[in-house]
């Protein structure tokens, strides 16, 4: 037996929130949308795929921020982050990890997204 891989990181958003997660995720971050399985879909939220892994909104009445948060990689940085800056979005430097640049930025629900590009 072994762990081979990772398939979904799940962020929380409130009920109702699918219309700002698409704006921040598909149109700001580029992910591309995924149709939830039916059994799923009365629960609401939205899934999007990141390269061979899958980001999933999940309804949440109420979650406490923390410092847990997705990492994902890209290949152009800096015009993430315009892109982000032009849509409202702060922006958060951090002091940078050997062989990565990379900044913080929250969705619309308060959940950190780390963004990295290698050097």
């Amino acid at each position: 037996m072994r762990i081979y891989g990772l398939h979904h990181v799940q962020v929380s958003m409130p009920p109702g929130g699918e219309p700002e997660a698409r704006r921040f995720y598909s149109d700001l971050l580029g992910l591309a949308e995924v149709d939830k399985p039916a059994s799923l879909a009365d629960r609401g939220g939205v899934w999007f795929t990141c390269g061979d892994q899958q980001l999933h909104c999940g309804v949440e009445p109420a979650v406490a921020r923390s410092r847990r948060h997705p990492a994902l990689l890209t290949d152009d940085l800096e015009t993430l982050r315009a892109r982000l800056m032009a849509g409202g979005v702060p922006i958060v430097d951090d002091r940078q990890i050997p062989g990565f640049r990379r900044f913080y930025a929250d969705d619309p629900f308060g959940n950190r997204i780390e963004l990295l590009q290698p050097d």
